[in-house]
């Protein structure tokens, strides 16, 4: 795991690798637990018994955004970022669904910093991110976020 205290110590890490997540497994309760919340219960993610017959994929699959929003989590498996005032999300960019994650599949992030500004103050960091599955050629998606980082003085 890194540590940034700052603007000039993530312009540091331009253009370099941060770091890579522990893996995740992605558990139909996880997936379940998704649907609930997002009030999407379509058969190819939560119907064991007809993914069976009609899924290419013979079993179920994650929702992409529940892949997605486990990005906060392997983030900051990654990166330890400090001496903070505030934290916020402002964007995700150029996501690209390239593979389904199947129930029981394994998972993690591989993230590079893409680009930083300083913003009157504040850092806006651009962080390339790439989810991988084990044993798979193609990721689950690639794209970028954007934090801004209200650093202490």
């Amino acid at each position: 795991m890194i540590i940034i205290k700052n603007y000039e110590e993530f312009e540091s890490h331009l253009g370099q690798q941060l770091g890579v997540s522990a893996w995740h497994t992605i558990t139909q309760e996880q997936i379940n637990m998704f649907a609930e919340a997002t009030i999407d219960h379509q058969w190819i993610h939560t119907d064991e018994e007809r993914v069976k017959t009609e899924s290419p994929f013979k079993a179920t699959i994650a929702h992409g955004y529940l892949t997605v929003s486990l990005l906060p989590y392997f983030w900051h498996q990654i990166a330890d970022v400090q001496n903070l005032k505030m934290q916020i999300n402002y964007s995700i960019e150029n996501i690209r669904f390239a593979q389904a994650v199947v129930v029981n599949s394994r998972v993690r992030l591989i993230a590079k910093l893409e680009a930083v500004a300083n913003l009157r103050g504040i850092t806006k960091a651009t962080i390339g991110v790439t989810m991988e599955i084990e044993n798979e050629k193609k990721p689950a998606y690639t794209g970028s976020v954007v934090f801004l980082y209200h650093f202490q003085s």
